[in-house]
């Protein structure tokens, strides 16, 4: 047998073969590691929604930034929001769910509500004052926004109702308010922050988008509704209420009354109309996306399941939720024919003609419904898919998951949240998808894991 003869090697050969073993051998010390730690990108932390193609940077709220938390992209500017899973450690058993109190002593909040990935907070007060909550739950002075010279706060109902952050804020600074003005006129204007203090809005930058008086004939000051929330559509939609001119607005889709609007704030001058409105070629006012409602004070739209839930104060005996989706519009919830699941004005309705409420409470269980969100946070994932809503009245808070059409879990958490805390004014969103509520009394609280 022969020997293959073989040249000696050379000192570049030497050296590649050194490079590749070391190579290779760091290689193998990785791949075990991550094997053995369990790390990777694939990790979703239980009930998060994966939306790896959604995500947006993590500095995307500007001043307030969001740090180390996961990030979030808006689904209605102020409303919902998905949570973007990233690299997280698992979460301890949940023990409990409590509503810890972050602030008090606002006046009669109405909002709150942030732009999307910031640290900071925005309590709305009926008077006319937008005040901010820093990353520590700090009120910073000046007042973000003050409006009392031009804010009209009657009664329980008028005043500033509603706050929604543009999808793009963090580059646009743009904002748009809702609020009855000192001529008792609804009124939805955009904002733009002052150039040289994040915290501070530029009051000179306003623009009105629109203004309506009550309903022609009105006697009475209620019943204006007034959220506003960018969906995931990028369009502007606005809750309207009927004026309390209850037998001529809910059934008339020419009028705002009653209704839910969507309009297009980027384009047009000083809207645009979305070209997929149900009345955009006739039959309507262009702007309205649905109607037959009576005070939608407080409505969340959903993107995870593309659905949104309308909150309607009832009148003589019943309160409701409606959720349908948000794909097609022209839907008639009924009112005043019909005040959630029985006739009213109409003796001889037909329910079939009418979109339902899913669900509905008499008033022997409370008097004023406020519409809340979907949980989509990340802190609480167990609640992940949970809508909650109060009755201002008797001050309980309930929940339930919307699944495949049909109610599910219901509950009442009050008790479990440390019982009631007041009047709930309204529920609102953080930066980052987590959930709060602020009372007519003054009070700031999140929806916080025991663990």
């Amino acid at each position: 047998m022969t020997a293959r003869h073989r040249e000696p090697s050379t000192p570049a050969q030497t050296r590649y073969r050194a490079l590749l073993v070391g190579l290779v051998a760091i290689f193998l010390v990785g791949f075990i590691i991550s094997r053995v730690l369990g790390s990777g990108s694939d990790d979703v932390p239980p009930g998060a929604v994966d939306t790896t193609t959604t995500t947006t940077s993590s500095d995307a709220g500007g001043t307030g930034g969001a740090g180390s938390s996961p990030t979030t992209t808006p689904t209605d500017g102020g409303g919902s929001t998905t949570t973007v899973a990233g690299s997280t450690p698992d979460l301890a058993p949940l023990q409990e769910v409590s509503l810890d109190l972050v602030f008090e002593g606002f006046q009669q909040p109405t909002v709150v509500t942030a732009p999307v990935g910031d640290d900071r907070i925005f309590v709305v007060q009926r008077v006319g004052v937008i005040r901010i909550l820093d990353e520590n739950r700090t009120m910073l002075e000046p007042a973000f926004l003050d409006l009392t010279d031009q804010v009209l706060a009657g009664g329980i109902e008028q005043g500033m109702l509603g706050l929604a952050f543009h999808p793009d804020y963090a580059n646009n600074s743009r904002f748009f308010v809702y609020y009855v003005d000192k001529g008792g006129r609804r009124q939805l204007s955009e904002f733009a922050v002052s150039p040289t203090d994040p915290n501070v809005a530029f009051a000179a930058s306003e623009k009105v988008i629109f203004e309506y008086e009550q309903p022609e004939g009105h006697t009475d000051i209620r019943h204006y509704a007034g959220n506003v929330a960018f969906g995931p559509d990028g369009y502007l939609w606005v809750s309207m209420g009927d004026g309390a001119d209850s037998r001529d607005q809910g059934q008339d889709p020419n009028t705002p009354y009653g209704k839910v609007v969507r309009i297009d704030v980027d384009s047009g001058d000083p809207y645009a109309i979305p070209p997929d409105n149900p009345f955009v070629d006739g039959g309507g006012m262009p702007d309205v996306w649905a109607y037959g409602l009576r005070n939608p004070w407080r409505f969340a739209i959903d993107s995870v399941d593309g659905l949104i839930y309308i909150a309607d104060v009832g009148h003589a005996d019943q309160e409701e939720v409606n959720v349908v989706p948000i794909a097609e519009g022209g839907y008639n919830f009924g009112w005043s024919d019909m005040e959630g699941t029985r006739c009213f004005h109409q003796q001889d309705c037909d329910p079939a003609d009418y979109t339902s409420p899913v669900v509905t409470y008499s008033h022997e269980e409370g008097l004023s419904i406020t519409g809340g969100y979907v949980y989509r946070g990340y802190e609480i994932p167990e609640l992940n898919g949970t809508y909650f809503y109060s009755d201002w009245v008797r001050q309980w808070i309930r929940g339930f998951e919307f699944v495949d059409g049909q109610v599910t879990e219901e509950r009442d958490w009050t008790e479990d949240l440390g019982g009631p805390v007041g009047s709930v004014t309204s529920f609102g969103l953080d930066g980052h998808g987590e959930l709060y509520l602020v009372t007519y009394e003054g009070g700031v609280y999140k929806f916080t894991a025991v663990r």
